[in-house]
């Protein structure tokens, strides 16, 4: 019988034939962990097992199915009918082939398919670029002729009567898109998860907003709802219970069971539902007493891409004109709120361990779409930016960078003589970030056989959240 060679003896497979092509094979491993993270404890193989050839078939099988059976008459339709096609294939082949990146709960499918669909939007974008204004409508009018009918009033008066302050005037103004402003902040607080660099961009974004206000007429506020409703209350507030929900997850150790070592239904039942949670949770921190100058300028450039983030969706919405509550404006900033969690990630990773060379693809893919938008952005709305204040966009420009560059500067020097908790020791560039693997705490058992709980249970201690700092998280 033909002795099988091993996986790792093949060639290029090798550390010895890595190191002699010129490769650190710990730098391909870290890279390799960022951006399409192994799942470390399966409890049903069936839902990790490949399932190629079923997949195939069964997708053949249902295009020809609906290819032969549907209703051609509706050109529109047909139209319809091949571009989801085109979708449902894409996807499948994502989940075949593109990474799933740094996360693998509830499923690395999710997250592939997720990747898959950024993918498909920068496409979209890349092809709208090559377009001209009429044809881009054109072709949004043809998914939502209602589109036709709207227009943006540009003589509408955002701001008026500053000087009438009430509680009723101001409680007049909490509405349905104060408690989406709200939610936004305590999602970015979870993603970024660092107090100073989210003051830093809520403060940057009101001055972006004064900035812009002469081209986006909804910019203009007064200054007790750009101060009070906006930087206080739902700035800060959405800040604050984001950290807060961050720092008791991280206060948690997480052994997770095999749900096939459960015997209760209402056990497994709980199991399953917990598999939609984290796996485990890190204390993230973007800046160390030491910090090189490239670090610096990476987390500046991150507080920068931030405001570009926002900035695109306004000024989508209003070249292209949507209103706010329009499904397309809505599903962009779920898309983009989704999509930027994996790419947070490999940002942080990337900025931070030493030991990784390479970006995430996710996060490469993220900044490109952000890029594109901006590009479509001033290509098709010259008319709006003929009118712009040159003075004040490099008066914005410079307020970017000092604002950033302070900001950042603080946070560094607060944890170099304040931040008592975290010693410099506990920074991720002076750890291994593979350190994840052999911990205890925060993975629990690999194989699922020393664990017989099936939740994470709570353990409020200083010494399980110093051990979190070089860990990282699902």
């Amino acid at each position: 019988m033909k002795k099988r060679t091993p996986p790792s003896s093949l060639a290029g497979n090798s550390p010895a034939h890595q190191q002699s092509a010129g490769r650190d094979p710990t730098t391909i491993n870290e890279f390799k962990y960022i951006n399409e993270r192994p799942v470390d404890d399966i409890s049903l193989n069936f839902f990790y097992k490949p399932h190629t050839i079923t997949l195939l078939a069964v997708s053949i099988f249902g295009v020809m199915y609906f290819a032969f059976v549907r209703d051609q008459t509706d050109v529109q339709e047909n139209i319809w009918a091949g571009m989801v096609c085109v979708i449902f294939f894409f996807l499948i082949i994502s989940v075949l082939a593109f990474p799933n990146g740094p996360f693998t709960r509830p499923h690395p499918v999710v997250w592939r398919m997720l990747f898959g669909l950024s993918v498909l939007y920068l496409l979209f974008l890349l092809f709208l670029m090559f377009q001209d204004y009429k044809s881009i409508m054109g072709i949004f009018y043809w998914f939502d002729p209602t589109l036709r009918a709207f227009h943006i009033d540009m003589d509408k008066d955002y701001a008026a009567n500053c000087s009438d302050v009430s509680l009723e005037r101001i409680w007049s103004h909490v509405d349905v898109f104060a408690v989406g402003h709200y939610l936004g902040w305590a999602f970015k607080a979870v993603l970024i998860r660092h107090m100073g660099i989210l003051w830093a961009i809520s403060v940057m974004w009101e001055i972006t907003e004064i900035t812009f206000a002469h081209l986006l007429p909804n910019f203009a506020e007064c200054w007790w709802d750009a101060l009070i409703l906006d930087v206080l209350v739902c700035n800060g507030f959405g800040i604050w219970c984001g950290l807060k929900f961050c720092k008791l997850l991280e206060m948690r150790e997480y052994k997770w069971a095999s749900i096939r070592d459960i015997s209760s239904t209402t056990g497994k039942l709980k199991r399953a539902v917990l598999q939609f949670t984290p796996e485990s949770w890190a204390h993230v921190r973007w800046l160390d007493p030491t910090s090189t100058y490239m670090r610096f300028f990476a987390v500046s450039q991150l507080v920068l891409l931030w405001q570009l983030t926002e900035l695109n969706t306004f000024f989508l919405k209003h070249i292209f004109e949507m209103p706010p509550s329009h499904p397309v404006v809505i599903g962009r900033l779920v898309f983009v709120g989704l999509f930027t969690a994996p790419s947070v990630r490999q940002y942080y990773i990337y900025v931070t361990d030493t030991r990784c060379k390479r970006l995430g693809t996710q996060c490469w893919v993220y900044i490109a779409i952000l890029i594109s938008e901006a590009i479509l952005c001033i290509k098709n709305g010259r008319e709006l930016f003929e009118r712009t204040q040159v003075k004040n966009i490099v008066f914005w420009l410079f307020i970017q960078a000092v604002i950033s560059i302070m900001f950042v500067y603080s946070c560094m020097l607060w944890h170099k003589y304040v931040d008592g908790d975290d010693s410099q020791d506990s920074s991720p560039v002076k750890q291994p970030s593979r350190e994840f693997k052999d911990s205890a705490v925060l993975s629990g058992d690999s194989k699922g056989k020393s664990s017989t709980k099936n939740s994470p249970k709570s353990t409020p201690t200083k010494k399980a959240r110093s051990h979190h700092n070089s860990v990282k998280e699902d």
